[in-house]
Formats: C-alpha cells, structure tokens, sequence
C-alpha cells in the first residue's frame, strides 16, 4: 500500500546542502539563485502537492530554501528560468541557491535547471532528463535527449557522460553501478507513464524531445497537446540505429 509522505518528517531529514550533488550548465554562464525560484503550476491526483509543510495552490511559488513534496499527488513546476520540473508522486525537492536537491522520489526535467542529489555533480547541454533517487539513495539518470556530465563531489573519480538514450546507476556513495542503453519499450514506459500522463502544462523542451526521437526511435507515442497523442515516424527511408 502506497503511503502519503510526511512533509516535516522529510524537511527535517534533507541532507546538508553543501554536500549534494550540482547540476551545471556545460557552455553557459552560471544559474542565478532567482533561477531556482518555483512556480506551481499544476497538480494532478488530489491535492498532496506541499510547499514545506503547507499545501500548495496553483501559481503559488516557492524559493530556497523551501521544499516542495508530495504524497499521492503529482506535480509541475516552472522554474524562474525557463525550464520545468514534474515530480512524482512520493518525492521531495528542495530549492538552493544554485540547484534544487532531489532527496527522495523521481522528477522529470525539461529545460536548463540545475539539479542536486547527495553524491554526484552533473553538467547538462538543454536537456531532457529523468532523475530518481531510491529509498537506499542510490540514483538513476536517463538522458531522453541531450547529454549529461556526471562527477562526484569529491572530484576524485573520472566524469562520465550519459549521452541521450542511456541510463546511468549510482551507489549511494555516487559510485557508478551500471551504464546501460535505453531501449525503445524503455522510452514508450517514460512517455506512458505517470511524468507524462494527464498534465495540461507545456514542457519548454518537448519540441527537442520528439525531433531526437523522429530520429533515433521512430514509432513511439508521445504526448503532444493536451488530449491527444501523435505517434512519431521515420523521416529517413529506412530506421537509424538507436545505438
């Protein structure tokens, strides 16, 4: 049985902000903390969307250090700086100066936002990505689109980048687990699944997002406008390998 998380219980228990894991713009000036100011713009599945311990309304905004959780409930944000922000049900974000610290529970990221967990720094190119953070707090990152540059905090281990349709794995200590391929069925499962299903919002990058896929993994379903979905085709005359 899925339980509703209690926001002060987790808002207590947020690791130190110094010590998570930065996500920064590859090629771009650095993300100013207005940047990381929150705007609520939609919640789905009852209203289990909190501002620290208050639940949130649309167009209520929130700024560091609050934190925006949720139980049963699934939600947008829009950052102050263009991108967009899903959370899932049973997660917990927390807003910096310079990035936002996933804790606990899964977000979809469309646009340039800097991001956090506790072990790993990350670089990102525009891009589209999904972040998750485990009960145990290892990590996974699937690079829809765009790629990403991992390193952890310590600066002692070798940056990897995740390009577009991979996955990468962490250990709780930022060790990496796994680098692994995304496969088409992986893609329909993200596009089927609760970060895509039932929102109204726009996402700044869902443009990018199904050019890359016109490309690389014809036939998939994504959403396009509210209601409707569009299955996506090949625009060369045969396939091109998605690995």
């Amino acid at each position: 049985m899925i339980r509703s998380i209690e926001p002060m219980n987790f808002f207590r228990q947020i690791v130190v902000f110094s010590s998570c894991l930065t996500v920064s713009l590859a090629g771009t000036a650095p993300v100013f903390a207005d940047s990381q100011k929150a705007t609520i713009q939609e919640i789905l599945d009852g209203d289990e969307l909190f501002i620290d311990d208050q639940k949130a309304k649309i167009e209520e905004k929130a700024q560091p250090p609050q934190v925006i959780s949720t139980g049963l409930s699934r939600g947008q944000i829009a950052f102050s700086g263009g991108a967009v922000g899903r959370i899932n049900r049973q997660s917990l974000v927390k807003l910096g100066s310079s990035c936002f610290l996933l804790n606990k529970g899964q977000i979809l990221i469309s646009g340039r936002q800097d991001g956090c967990t506790a072990s790993s720094r990350l670089s990102v190119r525009g891009t589209n990505y999904v972040l998750k953070i485990s009960d145990d707090g290892s990590a996974d990152l699937a690079v829809l689109e765009g790629s990403v540059e991992v390193t952890d905090n310590s600066g002692e281990k070798e940056a990897v980048t995740v390009e577009a349709g991979q996955r990468l794995q962490l250990s709780p200590a930022g060790v990496v687990i796994g680098l692994l391929q995304l496969a088409a069925g992986d893609y329909q499962r993200i596009l089927d699944g609760p970060l895509f299903i039932g929102y109204t919002a726009p996402l700044p990058g869902l443009a990018d997002l199904r050019r890359y896929l016109n490309l690389n993994v014809p036939g998939l379903r994504i959403p396009s406008v509210p209601g409707s979905q569009i299955r996506i085709t090949p625009s060369l005359p045969s396939p091109v390998r998605f690995f």
